[in-house]
């Protein structure tokens, strides 16, 4: 590992699922092994945003709300995903934007990003949610897609 790929952190995208507890899980194993920190990033999609921004004399209420909330749910998975300790190298952001778009920006400075593979349904049935699509046509980074049923690393 030279210390350009050092320097690059494991970025994970939660949501608070099943699936991102998962991912995280691998995310932080992930993380130890390269020796590297491991980042957290929850998207807060826009609507939420727009329609709470609407509300007169209300936006930094709520979005400070909307901040909290997704941070309850990290902090969820993140209990979920490590029963014991968690690593130590570990930072958690929120940001606002379309949760596919935000992962795929900031995975030019990783050096790996991990994403839960959620399951669409519908007629095909596919095997991958919008946002893990996204990440793995899009990413600047490698990419790893973790879906629930996965097993420790």
């Amino acid at each position: 590992m030279n210390a350009e790929t050092g320097a690059k952190p494991v970025i994970v995208g939660v949501d608070g699922s099943e699936y991102s507890s998962a991912a995280l899980r691998y995310a932080g194993t992930l993380a130890a092994r390269l020796g590297t920190r491991l980042e957290v990033i929850s998207c807060i999609g826009m609507p939420d945003y727009l329609v709470m921004s609407r509300l007169e004399g209300a936006d930094r209420q709520f979005t400070a709300r909307l901040e909290d909330a997704a941070r309850r749910l990290v902090e969820d998975a993140l209990g979920r995903a490590f029963s014991g300790e968690r690593p130590e190298n570990i930072d958690v952001t929120v940001k606002f934007g379309p949760p596919a778009k935000v992962l795929v920006e900031e995975s030019g400075r990783a050096q790996m990003l991990v994403v839960g593979r959620h399951g669409e349904g519908g007629l095909l049935k596919s095997s991958m949610g919008s946002v893990s699509k996204a990440c793995a046509a899009h990413s600047k980074c490698p990419v790893l897609l973790v879906g629930q049923e996965a097993d420790a690393v």
